[in-house]
């Protein structure tokens, strides 16, 4: 199979890297990919996370999506106990 020149010297891809033959599929990690969401979070909790991230060396987003990630797998449950009304 004749190209046109990439590196000098380079004309022909070798037949173990024939790629013409390759049968198309779907990409089996599409079910994973990331929604991207708008959230409003307060000030000092996103201060919080993205301090944590710098600790941990990762980003703020990936730190508070492996925390909800958690609490998905540990199956959480927000317990809220509003002050009641006077």
């Amino acid at each position: 199979m004749t190209r046109g020149r990439l590196l000098p010297g380079v004309t022909d891809m070798k037949a173990e890297y024939d790629l013409s033959n390759m049968q198309a599929r779907r990409n089996p990690y599409a079910s994973k990919l990331k929604k991207p969401v708008t959230m409003r979070i307060s000030e000092d909790v996103v201060d919080y996370f993205k301090s944590m991230a710098d600790a941990a060396g990762v980003p703020y987003q990936s730190l508070i999506n492996l925390y909800l990630r958690d609490c998905f797998a540990q199956n959480r449950k927000v317990q809220i106990n509003w002050p009641k009304a006077v």
